[in-house]
């Protein structure tokens, strides 16, 4: 049974106030746990990025051809937001975690000295699992201890994940310096067999140490902070252990929709098209304006730094809203905000002025509606380990498969913009699947409320008489 579920639980009556203030302080140290939990998975997985140079000079590999690096890791979170759905309705919450955390930061340690390829796909792939498991869990363990009150709570933990990722690239290049040689291979005209001398001389080594020890010590403090936010996070497994009580789907406070599996579904879909248009449009927004719109490349790089700058500042923005809107209300306004911006894109492609504005307002809209949709789902339908697990591989199926289309499609058509297609046709879907969604979510409350209505109406007509009755 999971430690989180019995936070839910309301104390006693005979529970003295002392206690009660103890357990609201174990459900915020959890909440700021995870939530620092979830900016050092930020932080892991956009370090990638800044580093990849480095880690393809490691293993003598042209970083075209470490393309599986990224498949691997997508694989690794399918697996692990599986794993986690599975074992989190059978074992306690913080020691998965705990364990989770533990074995990002082995591979973490582990990433600068791999010296093969293969190796460090492996590796990257075991850290995508141990992601997988933390997202999961993060989601359904905020939900168990704060409820129907959870949606600011929701916000902070994904706003704590964009801040880790927009904290990485500093670390990297600012902090530690990591950098590529002169003649890195991001040159045309390099190939794997230029250093062939090189692979032999480590074709029996696995690991080694690295040349630029800066790539070290970024990996490491990386995985230092994991492990220690991995100790705070086990902690309440030992405060609780000896009180456990095993949960199940009818709990005190659970509540299950009519249609739960259509609900899911549904919500499956619909974070499908919305996590792959906010991936397509991060990755490909500064190829289209160099290629599309003619800019400059300090330009489409400020591009995209606005796009994602104002997609972690509203999620900042978000926690605070989150306690005067409801999670409905939030996915509403971003679906609009969505819809309007990608408009403007499709009409005004070649403008850079519109560019530069709609990539603000399309990010700013984007940012809540991941954390808003997990909320609004558990208003009406309570979200196990499983439940969350399945809406998460939707959102990583969506992750490969539209930018990946989206690519090959504007590789063939390169004249129009079928990246901005790809966003308009997500939104524009998202837009008309939430209404759908919505009207599933309520139509039991809908049903009760109508029998309710046909009771009084048959006390009142049995209480008339008679000549009350058809």
């Amino acid at each position: 049974a999971a430690a989180g579920q019995r936070l839910l639980q309301p104390e006693a009556p005979a529970s003295s106030e002392r206690r009660g203030r103890a357990g609201s302080a174990l459900r915020w140290f959890t909440t700021v746990v995870l939530c620092a939990a979830f900016l050092g998975m930020g932080t892991s997985a956009a370090i990638l990025g800044p580093t990849f140079q480095d880690l393809a000079r490691n293993v003598n590999r042209n970083i075209s051809s470490l393309s599986e690096i990224f498949v691997g890791r997508a694989l690794g979170y399918l697996c692990g937001s599986v794993i986690g759905g599975v074992l989190f309705d059978c074992m306690n919450h913080f020691l998965l975690l705990g364990m989770s955390l533990s074995a990002t930061t082995a591979g973490l340690y582990l990433i600068p000295f791999c010296k093969t390829a293969v190796v460090l796909v492996i590796v990257m792939s075991a850290i995508s699992v141990s992601f997988g498991i933390l997202d999961t869990g993060g989601n359904v363990l905020i939900l168990a201890l704060w409820g129907d009150r959870g949606a600011p709570h929701m916000q902070a933990l994904h706003f704590s994940f964009a801040l880790g990722a927009f904290l990485a690239p500093l670390l990297a290049k600012l902090a530690w310096g990591t950098t590529a040689p002169a003649g890195n291979h991001t040159e045309p005209g390099w190939h794997p067999g230029a250093l062939n001398s090189s692979s032999e001389a480590h074709a029996r080594s696995l690991f080694g140490v690295p040349d630029d020890m800066n790539l070290v010590w970024a990996y490491a403090s990386i995985g230092t902070y994991i492990l220690v936010v991995s100790v705070f996070l086990v902690a309440p497994f030992f405060k609780k252990n000896s009180r456990q009580t095993k949960s199940t789907s009818t709990a005190p406070g659970s509540r299950r929709a009519k249609y739960h599996k259509t609900l899911l579904c549904l919500l499956f879909v619909f974070f499908f098209f919305y996590v792959g248009a906010e991936v397509t449009y991060g990755s490909y927004i500064f190829s289209f304006a160099t290629t599309h719109v003619g800019m400059e490349e300090s330009q489409a790089a400020g591009l995209n730094s606005v796009f994602w700058g104002t997609f972690a500042a509203c999620r900042g923005l978000a926690i605070f809203f989150a306690r005067y809107l409801q999670p409905g209300a939030m996915i509403v306004l971003s679906n609009v905000g969505s819809l309007v911006s990608c408009l403007f894109l499709v009409l005004f492609d070649k403008s850079p002025l519109c560019l530069w504005m709609a990539s603000a307002v399309y990010g700013a809209s984007m940012a809540t509606t991941f954390p808003s949709g997990v909320s609004w789902m558990e208003q009406y339908t309570t979200l196990n380990g499983k439940s969350t697990a399945f809406i998460l591989v939707g959102a990583a199926l969506g992750l490969m498969a539209i930018p990946a289309l989206s690519g090959i499609l504007q590789g063939q058509y390169p004249s129009l913009p079928l990246v901005l297609y790809t966003c308009l046709g997500s939104t524009v879907f998202t837009t008309v699947l939430f209404p759908v969604m919505y009207k599933f979510a309520i139509f039991p409350l809908d049903h009760k409320h109508e029998g309710n209505i046909n009771c009084e109406g048959q006390e009142m007509s049995s209480s008339s008489g008679p000549r009350g009755r058809k």
